[in-house]
């Protein structure tokens, strides 16, 4: 199986080091650097992600490994200097909103000394559900999966997966409580819904 099959699949993987064909990674690179420039051209982003919509919004400052292994189901806002390594697949669910400097990283290093200094490195993949928010300065480590309708507060370490509907926080990432309807904001007066 070729490189770039590989990290699109499903399963993970582990890798040597040396195998990285960098020359995928510099292109990524100049098309960022190229967003960076003009964040509002969306042509940008459709030749960067593997699947993109015209409602996908991106605040310059973001970086990424590969781009193709980046796939948005609908509407997100993705705010300042957001790092996603897509050494795997990456799906973002509809209505996702990520707040300043998210990292994102399906990357992982080998934990047996020799095999980490040998360059061996690993990938899972990673899935945001819809309507989910991330707050600032979250990590978000392979292999996790947030369930849609969640929160996940600022400076949170996802480590484990997060079941739909709650909102989670900390270091690492826990489980606080359910989202109810208690949970719904009141409209301000002259502010209501038209």
């Amino acid at each position: 199986m070729d490189y770039k099959k590989r990290i699109q699949s499903k399963e993970g993987y582990v890798a040597h080091f040396t195998k990285t064909p960098f020359t995928l990674q510099e292109k990524t690179r100049k098309l960022c650097q190229s967003h960076d420039q003009d964040p509002d051209n969306k042509e940008i982003l459709q030749t960067l992600f593997g699947t993109c919509c015209d409602h996908v919004n991106i605040a310059p400052g973001f970086h990424c490994d590969y781009g193709f292994n980046i796939h948005f189901d609908g509407f997100c806002v993705i705010n300042y200097n957001c790092v996603i390594l897509d050494t795997s697949p990456v799906h973002i669910g509809n209505g996702v909103f990520i707040g300043p400097n998210v990292t994102i990283t399906c990357a992982g290093h080998g934990v047996f000394p020799a095999q980490r200094k040998e360059g061996m490195n690993t990938s899972k993949p990673i899935t945001i559900g819809e309507n989910v928010w991330i707050g600032a300065n979250c990590v978000i480590c392979p292999g996790v999966t947030i369930g849609k309708d969640s929160i996940i507060g600022a400076g949170s370490i996802v480590t484990k997966d997060i079941p739909e509907g709650v909102i989670a926080f900390g270091n690492p990432c826990r489980v606080q409580r359910k989202i109810t309807q208690e949970d719904r904001l009141a409209y301000s007066e002259g502010m209501e819904k038209e």
